[in-house]
């Protein structure tokens, strides 16, 4: 006889889900490399947006969906006169973040940004912040956007150590829409719950597919996934607030859940494993190992398993500027990662394509012994032939050792090497580089160039004084810190 009838009891809510909860609610954040990396990710998440704002392919989605709309408290976009409702505003905010692929990244089993959550910790925090103030209530502070951030890095960066979300076809803003509920839900004032609740939704809210991160599909959704996905966070939050009720499963429903129906049937290496370990695997308890370990993109605005390959060419530059006519191949030497997510031939149809596109990303500074964001620009590609003639003469070969160094968690190196070979029979030599200028293994290195790169963002938006103003402020731990929300964003408001 066939059983119809399912058992309803409700199960408590999934250990993932509560793991997740329990960190944001209790952890308290006492690594000083943390805070301080926090400032500065702030600064260059900022910047990056700053510079998007030169380009009307991003400028044009800003806004308010409706013409003239007027918010009270309303959240502010950094480098603009905006003042939208804070769902919209955290979607703008990740979009001018994100439109470059110049913010900071994350590199495991799975790929990411994680100051992609800024969107909604910014809109949300300069609401409250203004919402407290004109009820005679404390401000939020710059402190609980840097806490904040340093959560949504290691709630995004712990989940991609040992889950690849892209192995089964889904995007790494997965984890972005994750992370922004969390606290963002904490700040608007979420018992755990209200907190639960929120994860739950945005675990059962369905994901984003890769499709359009990859060849022949890739485009500029990819520019702007992450804002709908922090702004999305920020939306499940607010319905959480308001009482809604949880979804205790989402994960680990049989059929039903998350692990089920996107996870675990969809990728061969699970589906084999007992059904117990279809879930997804924790390498470290929550801290804040992400925010201290996350990699800056400093130099190049360029997909970050790149970031090595771009550094090389501009070492070769002035040996081969002169003789590019003369080139035989070119052999780059790179990880597998690389491999399956930029290496790329073919036509390629606009910029969002070619700054994914390792062979792009090498061939340009080769040429020009530099990697700008208008070099992704059709009118640059049409006007230099020789960017494909040098992709065309290019051998992408992969070093097991790089590919073990990349998942190694003592190492996470991201190593490229280029060596260019003439027709007279002549080489360079064999320009190795493993760890980028970002890299933590060369943070002393980098944040002199990242401070400088901030203040090049702060002079396209404001003039001199403000950009001073603005700068000597963020460098100032302790200022910064005390600095109520809504007054930090004053800075930044044309």
């Amino acid at each position: 006889m066939n059983v119809t009838v399912e058992t309803n009891v409700r199960p408590d809510y999934d250990a993932e889900l509560q793991k997740i909860a329990d960190y944001v609610l209790d952890y308290r954040i006492e690594s000083v490399e943390a805070w301080d990396t926090a400032r500065n990710c702030l600064m260059d998440t900022l910047g990056c947006g700053l510079l998007a704002l030169r380009f009307p392919e991003c400028t044009k989605h800003l806004g308010p969906i409706v013409e003239g709309t007027i918010v009270p408290h309303g959240a502010r976009v950094p480098g603009t006169s905006f003042r939208l409702d804070p769902v919209k505003a955290a979607w703008d905010i990740g979009c001018i973040v994100r439109w470059l692929d110049y913010n900071d990244t994350w590199l495991a089993a799975e790929w990411g940004h994680p100051s992609d959550n800024l969107g909604g910790i910014l809109a949300v925090a300069d609401h409250l912040s203004q919402k407290r103030v004109a009820v005679g209530e404390v401000p939020l502070t710059m402190r609980d956007v840097l806490e904040a951030m340093i959560m949504a890095h290691e709630i995004q960066g712990v989940l991609a150590l040992e889950n690849s979300f892209n192995r089964v076809g889904l995007d790494h803003v997965v984890l972005v829409k994750v992370a922004t509920t969390a606290v963002t839900a904490k700040m608007m004032g979420a018992d755990r719950e209200q907190l639960l609740s929120a994860l739950s939704h945005a675990w059962v809210d369905g994901q984003s597919l890769r499709t359009y991160r990859h060849a022949p599909n890739a485009g500029s959704r990819k520019s702007w996934a992450a804002g709908d996905a922090t702004s999305r966070g920020v939306r499940l939050a607010d319905i959480a607030l308001r009482g809604e009720m949880g979804v205790p499963g989402a994960l680990s429903a049989p059929q039903w859940g998350f692990y089920d129906v996107l996870f675990s049937h969809t990728n061969k290496d699970l589906a084999t494993k007992p059904e117990r370990e279809r879930k997804f695997t924790f390498q470290r308890d929550f801290g804040t190992y992400v925010m201290e370990n996350v990699l800056f993109k400093i130099s190049f605005p360029a997909e970050f398993h790149s970031q090595t390959a771009c550094e090389a060419a501009v070492t070769l530059h002035p040996q081969v500027k002169d003789r590019l006519d003369e080139i035989d191949r070119i052999v780059l030497t790179t990880h597998d990662s690389a491999i399956r997510i930029i290496s790329k031939s073919g036509a390629l149809a606009n910029p969002a394509d070619r700054d994914h596109c390792l062979q792009y990303m090498t061939a340009v500074p080769l040429a020009f012994g530099s990697l700008v964001a208008d070099h992704y620009e059709d009118e640059f590609h049409a006007a230099n032939p020789i960017i494909d003639e040098l992709r065309n003469k290019m051998e992408v070969v992969e070093d097991e050792r790089y590919s073990r160094d990349y998942h190694d968690p003592d190492k996470r190196s991201i190593a490229n090497a280029i060596q260019v070979l003439f027709k007279d029979g002549s080489a360079t030599d064999k320009v190795e580089v493993e760890y980028p200028i970002g890299h933590r293994r060369r943070r002393s290195e980098g944040i002199t160039v990242l401070e400088d790169k901030f203040r090049r963002n702060l002079a396209t938006r404001f003039p001199q004084g403000r950009t001073r103003t603005i700068f000597e402020l963020c460098k100032d731990q302790a200022c910064l810190q005390r600095m109520p929300v809504h007054k930090f964003v004053d800075l930044f408001v044309i």
